[in-house]
């Protein structure tokens, strides 16, 4: 049984977004993601789609890949679209058949609402796929480092977040090797009724947390073998400079948030 983490896989290109600041970045996504709750008109929902679907194109990221990222996240807005449409009772009644009331406010919620939260997944799913996790890292660092002037641990939260992106790819791949030896012993997470397969998960999240307790000792021993003191003064390697191409990234969200404000 293959399992496939697509989320927050980089993709290597050669594009604009792939050479933009991810201060620049971080920024424009939190943007957008920020700016989705208040789409509450088709207009605005266009606007922002334009935003989303120009910015894949910008990425040069393959479609099929982008989806690919996002589609656990499409499965349960679907879920959400058919909560809304089924639940929402307000607006004129469309269809009526027994205990199942369709009307017109479902409709536009079940549309409305999921659509614009498509928008959000996609602007994280790019920010991940044209960003490194050092490069996160980095951004992060620099927007916390405020916090290391007030005796705050802003570096060592920057550091658990990069050790948290870096953890997801490797406990995939023990999750994998986990359920395809249960397999192998006829403990297959897919087969047999549904309590059989309840039980058969337990097993692998033990496994898992027992590697999750490995990975750790093993990261903290080498952090302690190369000397690693946090909160110590640390310079980069590459140095984040904010170049014409950044500057024009922030003045382009910015006009994307004036023009769903005039939309309004």
């Amino acid at each position: 049984m293959a399992f496939k983490l697509s989320l927050g896989q980089y993709w290597p290109s050669e594009s604009i977004l792939h050479h933009l600041d991810p201060r620049t970045k971080v920024g424009g996504a939190l943007v957008i993601m920020a700016s989705v709750f208040f789409v509450d008109t088709l207009p605005r929902l266009a606007l922002g789609w334009a935003v989303a679907l120009a910015l894949v194109a910008l990425s040069r990221v393959p479609a099929g890949k982008v989806l690919g990222s996002v589609r656990a996240a499409l499965l349960m807005l679907t879920l959400l679209s058919v909560c809304n449409l089924l639940l929402v009772r307000s607006g004129e009644v469309l269809v009526s058949c027994g205990i199942v009331t369709i009307t017109s406010g479902g409709v536009r919620a079940a549309m409305l609402y999921s659509l614009r939260l498509v928008v959000a997944v996609i602007a994280a799913a790019l920010l991940l796929l044209t960003t490194t996790p050092t490069e996160l890292t980095d951004a992060f660092d620099a927007a916390l480092a405020p916090l290391s002037r007030l005796g705050l641990p802003g570096h060592e939260l920057a550091m658990v977040f990069s050790l948290m992106l870096r953890f997801v790819p490797t406990l995939a791949d023990d999750a994998s090797a986990v359920i395809d030896a249960q397999t192998a012993r006829g403990g297959g997470l897919a087969e047999g009724p549904l309590v059989k397969r309840i039980r058969s998960v337990v097993p692998v999240v033990a496994a898992l947390l027992a590697g999750s307790l490995r990975h750790a000792e093993d990261l903290s021993r080498a952090l302690d073998a190369r000397c690693y003191e946090g909160g110590a003064a640390r310079s980069h390697w590459h140095p984040l400079h904010m170049k014409m191409r950044d500057w024009v990234a922030l003045a382009s969200m910015a006009l994307y948030v004036a023009a769903l404000i005039l939309l309004g």
